[in-house]
């Protein structure tokens, strides 16, 4: 089993500790030997006397036996080992034992220094945390960290993480914008090659041929307005709704039924309506659009030969509001189900230029339920098909 990595914070303790050690026992030492050196000096300049002279001579007692001379000397000589032996060991062990005390003082002192010092590194990790987990990239990007203090290292990071922050937001904006400029100025030009191809086609002089050629041109104009149409939209639901109104889930769900049921009857596919009261609060058009998304995807992408979509609308424990839909059809990978939700991406043969779908319909059923600050999850529908369900937060 793989041991997990030290902190930071448990590193740095660490190594003030072991510093803090080896300080102190060099101090330790250092003051051992200028200790055992002074102490032998002091026994030497006392008991040493120059040799002919009467000082030589050194008169002790000890158990009433009188000590004269060499004996004496070496006497005091015992005695200052001794001495020395009792002085250095008493140094010895009450040094570690004073060390060993200071030390773990040093240590947690050190924990709690170091958790100070590294407590600003924590903000900027926090909310670099936060924006990673924003259900969208430029969802959290608004936020930002404002570090204050003195102008060291740790602030120069936040404030530069700040920065950095701030370009991407205004980069995520200028993308949207454009998007929604592009889309706006692309609509003109496709209303206005619809109309001269319907009037080439409706001319009494029109031929079979011109009438096939204007045909397939209407398809895949329809097919551009469709996709600058889902581009606007996505441009505009991924900006976060602040003007809320009432919306009943269940009123949505029986208008988008009624909505497609002539598409329906042409896919040959049967809407099994469970309208049950799902309250929330939006924008009513973008959640129209999400529901018409989810049930439009689920007639087109059924059986060749007939199927059935069901849509339910509830209200989930807690008091959310969600929108259930399943259909029959192809098995789908449970490998490419996160894909559906990228813009452009089409599932199963629809991937051809012509294809009735643009690829954005999953794509901006999140990007709506995002807005409003829920979510929607998939799953593959045991027999083929889909589970799609949007929740979204209580009115």
């Amino acid at each position: 089993m793989r041991l997990p990595h030290p902190t930071l914070r448990l590193r740095l303790t660490l190594v003030y500790g072991a510093l803090f050690l080896v300080a102190g026992l060099a101090l330790l030492g250092v003051t051992y030997l200028l200790f055992n050196q002074q102490l032998a000096q002091s026994f030497e300049n006392r008991f040493v006397t120059t040799a002919g002279t009467r000082k030589n001579v050194i008169f002790l007692k000890q158990d009433g036996v009188e000590l004269v001379g060499p004996a004496a000397v070496d006497w005091m000589r015992q005695q200052e080992e001794g001495v020395r032996e009792a002085a250095v060991t008493s140094l010895l062990t009450q040094g570690a034992i004073a060390l060993v005390v200071v030390c773990g003082t040093a240590i947690g002192l050190g924990w709690v220094v170091a958790g100070r010092v590294l407590a600003p590194l924590h903000l900027v990790t926090e909310a670099a945390r936060r924006i990673a987990a924003a259900p969208m990239a430029e969802r959290g990007l608004h936020e930002r960290i404002a570090l204050g203090g003195p102008p060291d290292e740790v602030k120069t990071l936040a404030d530069t993480f700040d920065t950095m922050v701030e370009r991407l937001d205004h980069s995520f904006d200028g993308q949207r914008r454009f998007v929604a400029n592009a889309s706006h100025e692309l609509r003109t030009p496709l209303t206005l090659n619809r109309a001269l191809v319907e009037l080439a086609m409706h001319r009494r002089t029109a031929s079979d041929d011109v009438k096939e050629l204007g045909e397939s041109l209407l398809q895949i104009n329809a097919r551009h307005e469709r996709l600058i149409s889902g581009l606007l939209l996505l441009a505009r639901s991924e900006q976060e709704i602040t003007d809320r109104s009432p919306v009943d889930l269940a009123d949505i769900v029986s208008h988008v039924v009624a909505q497609t049921a002539r598409a329906a009857a042409e896919a040959n596919v049967v809407v099994k309506e469970e309208a049950g009261p799902a309250p929330t609060a939006g924008d009513a058009l973008l959640l129209e659009r999400l529901v018409h998304n989810l049930v439009e995807n689920g007639i087109r992408h059924n059986l060749s030969d007939g199927g059935w979509v069901r849509v339910v609308s509830r209200t989930a424990p807690g008091g959310l509001a969600e929108v259930e839909v399943t259909n029959s059809g192809p098995s789908v990978p449970p490998y490419d189900v996160p894909l559906l939700f990228k813009p452009f991406h089409r599932h199963g043969a629809e991937r051809v230029v012509t294809g009735m779908s643009a690829g954005l319909g999953l794509s901006i059923v999140r990007s709506v339920a995002v807005a409003h600050g829920g979510d929607v999850t998939a799953r593959p529908r045991e027999g083929g098909g889909l589970v799609v369900t949007a929740t979204l937060p209580a009115g």
